[in-house]
């Protein structure tokens, strides 16, 4: 069902249910309301933070069912589900027996655009979303083009669409989650970045969660962008149902064939958006444009302006954007040096394929990783990266998986297991760290881990380092 067709739903009176509250949960249940749907809010929780945002949804008229999200409401006729629920939910089976649709909040942003709304250029993969899809805006925004970084991430996508500001284009960051609810999008260019395990528990299968991955190419009209060095994701190119004329971008970190974009003497080329592709290229950067120019980062850099190109954007804009961009925190950040060491944060890598970007861009490395597992095995990762490492510093609930794997592979590497989860614990990892490592050295903190065991989140995890580093530095001072 295309945007035209949903133009056409009369929303006013609709029996809407809203599965979860939430970031996406709450603003959706309020934009239905506003669109006049008769909305009913289930929750599996009954807290007292539920309780409370409960409270405030009646207020303005919509019913809310705290501890009972399994069971269909009484004239339900379509489900809006945050991105979180699993999709073996009982309220799904339910929905399914019924006969009763089920969206995500992407789903029904989509459907909600009005006539003539931005297109969208979206961005999906196991790492770096976020990063390319910021690169991606930026470059945009060098362009003179009305944009915005959404999805999940920064704005809201109703309130982009829904909002009084007007777009020129949207660079979007989908999840594999919000993918799996977004039956009828159709983006005008997409990118799936990589492929690898993560989020099984909820997808079920490796194969669900690329197949998943895969509904973000559906329907492109002018570019589907892979990566070249990942042929899983050149296969859902292959697999994808687009729009006739819609073309396949590779992009490498190798010298680009054509209708690809890559790297040639520390130079970013565009062989893909050039009249003569087969004799042609066309500079768009230098690799010291992209902040920081670590391998996988020039990957996301390569994805955005495949993107952007594709959008029509000129080269001197790609070159501005890239330069104009800084990264998030915690994403291979530069905290200090000391005594000649030089300390990153890459807290941000919470699974192996992001730490494995991430040892790959030093060496030789003291590692301090460790944290919740969430079902990930270690070996693969400790024997691409035993000839770098210095030593490793082992932290958090999972650390037995790593040090195992470090046994196997790369034993003559010494390991510090910090058999410890109080809040001091990072402090200790940071000097264990500095002992170990040698001036020219880079300790790098890329956990392949979730940090829920021992922070909040990997923030959290993140500001702990920075903080026990410049403590080191004050001492060393």
């Amino acid at each position: 069902m295309g945007s035209q067709e949903v133009s056409n739903v009369d929303w006013q009176g609709k029996h809407v249910t809203v599965a979860g509250l939430g970031v996406s949960g709450i603003p959706a249940a309020r934009v239905l309301h506003g669109l006049g749907s008769v909305v009913t809010v289930v929750n599996d929780g009954d807290d007292e933070r539920s309780r409370r945002q409960a409270a405030e949804l009646e207020a303005q008229g919509i019913t809310v069912r705290l501890g009972d999200g399994a069971t269909l409401p009484e004239s339900t006729e379509l489900i809006v589900t945050t991105p979180g629920w699993k999709p073996d939910k009982p309220l799904f089976a339910a929905a399914a027996e019924a006969g009763v649709p089920v969206w995500g909040d992407v789903e029904l942003a989509w459907r909600l655009r009005g006539p003539g709304a931005a297109p969208w250029l979206a961005v999906t993969g196991t790492n770096g979303k976020t990063t390319t899809v910021r690169m991606l805006a930026s470059i945009l925004e060098a362009a003179g083009l009305r944009t915005a970084a959404v999805g999940n991430i920064g704005v809201s996508l109703l309130d982009a669409v829904l909002g009084e500001e007007t777009y020129d284009v949207l660079a979007v960051e989908l999840s594999s989650y919000q993918l799996h609810w977004s039956p009828s999008l159709r983006a005008h260019s997409a990118a799936v970045l990589n492929l690898a395990p993560d989020h099984l528990d909820w997808h079920g299968s490796m194969e669900a969660y690329v197949a998943d991955k895969g509904r973000i190419y559906e329907g492109n009209t002018v570019a589907c962008v892979y990566n070249v060095a990942d042929g899983a994701t050149e296969d859902l190119v292959r697999e994808a149902d687009v729009e006739e004329g819609c073309r396949a971008i590779g992009f490498t970190l190798g010298t680009p064939g054509p209708s690809q974009l890559g790297v040639v003497d520390g130079i970013l080329v565009d062989r893909a958006f050039v009249t003569n592709r087969q004799k042609q290229a066309q500079e768009l950067a230098e690799v010291a444009d992209v902040n920081p120019p670590a391998p996988h980062n020039v990957a996301n850099a390569l994805a955005a302006a495949a993107l952007a190109r594709a959008f029509g954007v000129e080269p001197a804009a790609v070159r501005d954007g890239l330069r104009a961009f800084r990264p998030d925190p915690h994403r291979i950040e530069r905290v200090a040096e000391v005594a000649g060491v030089t300390y990153i944060d890459d807290s941000k890598a919470t699974n192996t394929h992001a730490a494995e970007a991430s040892l790959a861009s030093y060496d030789p490395i003291v590692w301090i990783a460790g944290g919740l597992a969430k079902g990930a095995t270690f070996d693969e990762l400790v024997t691409g990266c035993a000839g770098r490492l210095r030593g490793v510093v082992l932290m958090g609930a999972d650390r037995a998986l790593i040090r195992e794997a470090l046994a196997r592979h790369a034993p003559e590497v010494p390991v510090t297991d910090l058999d410890r989860t109080d809040t001091g614990a990072m402090s200790e990892a940071v000097r264990e760290a500095a002992r170990l490592a040698r001036p020219g050295d880079t300790v790098l903190m890329a956990p392949a881990c979730a940090s829920m065991d021992m922070f909040v989140n990997y923030n959290k995890r993140g500001e702990a380092f920075a903080d026990a580093v410049r403590a080191l530095a004050a001492e060393n001072a």
